[in-house]
Formats: structure tokens, sequence, C-alpha cells
């Protein structure tokens, strides 16, 4: 990058952020001189992940999968708290 449009990306991150000149120019070298990008890290704006075209069968199973593991989930935790009712009510 030439130093003119880095100071004048600098700047337009000055004028959007808090940073320090120094930091505004550090930040700016990390995310390859893209100011749009500086900006949105600091606001805390994240890219949104497209999700996976899945089929109509991908789809069902990992419904499945997610009740299933759901049901045994809390199985599991009711019997570890039906155990625990027990052991205290037998002492």
């Amino acid at each position: 990058m030439d130093k003119e449009k880095t100071l004048e990306k600098v700047n337009i991150i000055l004028r959007q952020t808090d940073y320090t000149h120094t930091v505004a120019l550090e930040k700016l070298k990390e995310e390859n001189g893209d100011h749009i990008q500086v900006i949105k890290q600091y606001m805390g704006i994240t890219e949104k992940k497209v999700p996976e075209i899945k089929s109509v069968n991908q789809e069902i199973y990992r419904q499945l999968r997610n009740k299933m593991d759901n049901s045994i989930r809390n199985y599991n935790k009711k019997q570890e708290e039906k155990l625990i009712q027990e052991t205290t009510n037998n002492n």
C-alpha cells in the first residue's frame, strides 16, 4: 500500500473508533489493509456464515440424531438423579 492511501484508511479508522494512530495502523496491517474489516472487528460485527444447503434426507437424519442425543442425555440425567435420591434415602 502506498503511504497516502494508508494514511487515509488510518484516518477513517480513527474517526470511526477510539483507537490511537499506532493501534489503528497495527490493526490495518493485521487485516491486510482492509479498513472496513478493522471497523467491523472494533464494533464486534462478525461475518455471517452461509449455512450449507443440505438435502432433505440429511436434514431428517440430523434432526433424528439431535432428538436421540437429547433423549439419552435426559434419560442419563434422570437415572443419575434417581441414583442419588436412592443412596440418600438408604443412608
